[in-house]
């Protein structure tokens, strides 16, 4: 029997997660209180190491990875604009160092549009974004080179990050750099966090641009994707919980032949496909056997299996084709006497 449809369940789930997702970009827009983000201390220090690096009168660098134009080096790109927003009313001097042409040419206008919008564009210095190297090591090279030189006092290295995470994050280190670092690559991650001062963990890479920006549509988004975080989870939880305790109840079964449970449906049936359908039977206990068979329920016997994996019935296990017509007879085929 049909249970559920359950191509409509992923549908609704889709559906209640948008509708999530814009309610609380409206409640955002609506501005009557401010949705609540909680604190990441990593985004919190950036005020400090801006401050440390103006007090020093040395640069702030800044590293989005080798990754190439994708989500995550926009990303970094848009966490370094706001960066370099606090940096430029103080006048400390920035380097960006990237290794992709695509994430140079970006980065390159987006910091040139902060100090633009900022009213300082005589400030923006065209070195301050450099293009280092496509290769992975010539890259790593060139930036530890650089902050070797000029002594950096802040590093921030935000993006995708691979064996050259600890090179970059050894040199800061040496050099006596406050470090603020975050990974989407999980494998990079205990690196950073044995090396650097401060590290986004997971989703708080993401969430950096609403937490910086307080922009409505950015913190809308993320107070929505957690209450869909919050929704799912209860899901499962729920779902394993009933699933548990319903596959610890006793209960009696009494087993029917296939045929016998679609009486209706195997009458229908043409000889042939009640054959086919009788392949698939149970074998039946006698009547005596079926009293008092008693014993705990099955995985594929709950009724969440069955809402997800519906019984088929008799008529789904017969396949009809259509025939073919005959090929039409060729000229000079005509049959003789």
């Amino acid at each position: 029997m049909q249970w559920l449809d359950t191509g409509k369940i992923g549908i609704f789930v889709t559906l209640l997660m948008v509708a999530f997702i814009l309610f609380n970009i409206a409640r955002a827009r609506k501005g009557k209180k401010e949705l609540f983000i909680r604190r990441i201390p990593g985004l919190n220090a950036i005020d400090d190491a801006i401050g440390r690096a103006t007090e020093m009168g040395r640069p702030i660098f800044m590293v989005p990875g080798i990754g190439t134009l994708n989500a995550i080096s926009v990303q970094a790109v848009n966490i370094f604009a706001q960066v370099t927003k606090t940096a430029s009313q103080f006048a400390t001097p920035i380097r960006m160092c990237i290794a992709d042409a695509a994430v140079y040419t970006v980065a390159q206008e987006v910091i040139r549009d902060v100090y633009q919008r900022q009213g300082m564009l005589e400030r923006f210095d065209v070195d301050s974004v450099r293009f280092i190297s496509d290769r992975q090591f010539a890259f790593a090279a060139g930036v530890s080179g650089l902050l070797h030189r000029e002594k950096a006092a802040a590093t921030f290295l935000l993006g995708e990050f691979y064996a050259e995470s600890l090179i970059f994050a050894e040199t800061a280190n040496s050099i006596g750099a406050i470090q603020v670092a975050g990974s989407t690559q999980t494998s990079q991650t205990p690196f950073f966090v044995a090396a650097c001062d401060y590290v986004l963990l997971g989703d708080e890479f993401y969430a950096a641009s609403a937490y910086l920006t307080r922009e409505p549509v950015l913190v809308g988004s993320l107070v929505g994707q957690d209450w869909c975080k919050i929704m799912i989870t209860a899901a499962v939880f729920l779902g394993a919980l009933f699933h548990g305790v319903e596959r610890s109840q006793v209960a009696a079964f009494e087993w029917a032949p296939y045929a016998e449970a679609n009486e209706a449906a195997f009458s229908a049936l043409s000889d042939d496909a009640k054959e086919k359908v009788a392949d698939v039977q149970v074998q039946v206990p006698s009547s005596a056997e079926r009293q008092g068979i008693q014993a705990l329920k099955k995985g594929n016997e709950t009724m969440l299996y069955r809402i997800f994996n519906p019984n088929p019935s008799a008529e789904d296990l017969v396949i009809e084709r259509e025939k073919k017509p005959p090929p039409p007879a060729a000229e000079g085929e005509e049959g003789g006497e």
